[in-house]
């Protein structure tokens, strides 16, 4: 009787256990949950206004709106492929610092531009507004990774499936702080107020970092986390510092992924379903904005970012459920819920296909996403994390860049601005949306018996 009650309780544990890790989690991991809720705040905070901001102050239309916030999304993918490799080489924290300085004078210049410069495609105001962008580029090609390769180095194999999911569901608590931070600030001072609060939030992350993520709480929590002395430690850096760097390029060669076929079809088949990411900022508020009115319309912020307040609550629930499920499978079921629930908003403009489409959605998201980035971390072979995490984000190089060519052009025909909600035809927007999405689960469904060898042969 014992045995089975305690079979009955443990699913309940295992949903409970990750938040109480969380509450037990070392500093260092502290640290990085942290900052990662405050740049999720602020990531999401400036992105979900960006379009308005370009359309408002540089006198943008929809198109080159849309565009500008490509550039950003797409920007900062293509940026970790490059920047993502920096924390194998000078650490987290370090590579920490100098992401989130970069980030804020991107945000300075962000916050600056509307005042100091002149309205106009490619005047002052556009051309500054630019420069804050590549600052933020630059910074969070180096963040994510850097983030990423901190929690494989902080945890252990027991405990980093829950580690990758808490990471992930704390980003996203931060970015549904925006829903209810913005609306205020931007009733009363406009985005640029709104703005200048995100300005103040980076400053804040980047003393979360320096002071909580200290160099001796990083060597303890390294120390702790692979069973190893400070001191044997040590000694294995040295024996990497006397590689010669020709040594050290031709392990990153060896290793690539990019020579893999499963591995490249896995990243890139994840692109249609993924564009659902990218309609959060290019179209979401659009169409909150316009096509609804009273309560979505005016408070359009919260409807935008009630996804992530779920996924934090699903993730780490999902994380402990599944942890032992197949992935190809998980990544299957996770797509086609994710993507099927667009279909909802192919029914008309309602409060109840908006909550329909976000609850579903968010469940299928909270299955696949933290398991497919934690998968790509502990692939990595030692030393390569952040390059690994670089190379496994491109293909959101290409979804933000396709979707940012093409979103613009749906808003301007089927959700035009100052247009009557009534007179839109947002049914055939999303419906085509709904189908694009659907490519993901079906073409994994199609490829099991061909991939699912070669990622187990990877994760070995």
């Amino acid at each position: 009787m014992e045995d089975m009650t305690e079979k009955k309780q443990s699913p309940l544990r295992e949903i409970i256990d990750p938040f109480i890790n969380l509450v037990k989690a070392p500093r260092a991991l502290w640290g990085i949950n942290l900052s990662y809720i405050l740049e999720g705040l602020t990531y999401f905070g400036v992105l979900s206004l960006l379009a308005m901001y370009f359309n408002k102050y540089a006198g943008l239309n929809d198109i080159d709106a849309g565009r500008m916030v490509g550039i950003q999304t797409a920007g900062i993918t293509l940026a970790m492929l490059f920047l993502g490799g920096t924390v194998d080489f000078i650490g987290a924290r370090k590579a920490l610092l100098i992401a989130l300085s970069s980030m804020l004078v991107g945000r300075v210049f962000l916050a600056l531009a509307p005042s100091i410069g002149m309205p106009g495609a490619w005047n002052s105001t556009h051309i500054i507004a630019m420069l804050g962008i590549l600052g933020i580029v630059l910074g969070y090609g180096i963040y994510q990774p850097a983030c990423y390769a901190a929690v494989k180095q902080f945890t252990t194999k027991e405990t980093s499936g829950i580690g990758y999911a808490m990471l992930y569901a704390l980003m996203n608590l931060g970015g549904f702080l925006p829903g209810l931070i913005s609306p205020p600030v931007r009733r009363r001072f406009d985005i640029v107020g709104v703005y200048w609060v995100y300005v103040a939030m980076t400053v804040l992350g980047i003393l979360v970092i320096a002071f909580i993520l200290s160099k001796k709480t990083v060597a303890i929590a390294i120390a702790n986390a692979s069973n190893k002395t400070r001191e044997e430690l040590e000694s294995e850096k040295a024996e990497e510092a006397k590689q010669s760097t020709k040594e050290k390029l031709l392990y990153y060669l060896k290793n690539f992924p990019i020579r893999d076929g499963r591995f490249m079809y896995f990243i890139f088949i994840l692109i249609p379903v993924q564009t659902l990411f990218a309609h959060n900022w290019l179209t979401l508020p659009q169409y909150f904005a316009r096509a609804f009115t009273g309560v979505v319309s005016t408070n359009f912020e919260f409807f935008v970012n009630f996804n992530p307040i779920l996924i934090f609550i699903l993730a780490p629930m999902v994380a402990a459920l599944t942890i032992k499920k197949d992935t190809y499978k998980m990544m299957i079921i996770g797509t086609f819920i994710m993507a099927s629930p667009t279909f909802i908003l192919a029914t008309g403009p309602t409060i109840w296909a908006v909550f329909g489409y976000l609850i579903l959605m968010t469940i299928g998201e909270a299955i696949w996403q933290p398991r497919f980035l934690q998968w790509v971390a502990e692939i990595a072979p030692k030393g390569m994390t952040g390059i690994y995490m670089g190379i496994g984000q491109f293909p959101w190089f290409m979804t933000k860049i396709i979707t940012s060519l093409y979103s613009g052009w749906f808003l301007m025909h089927y959700c035009p601005d100052g247009g009557l909600p009534e007179q839109m035809n947002t049914e055939t927007m999303w419906l085509i949306y709904g189908c694009i999405a659907m490519i993901s689960p079906i073409a994994l469904l199609l490829s099991k018996k061909w991939m699912g060898k070669g990622l187990e042969k990877n994760r070995a």
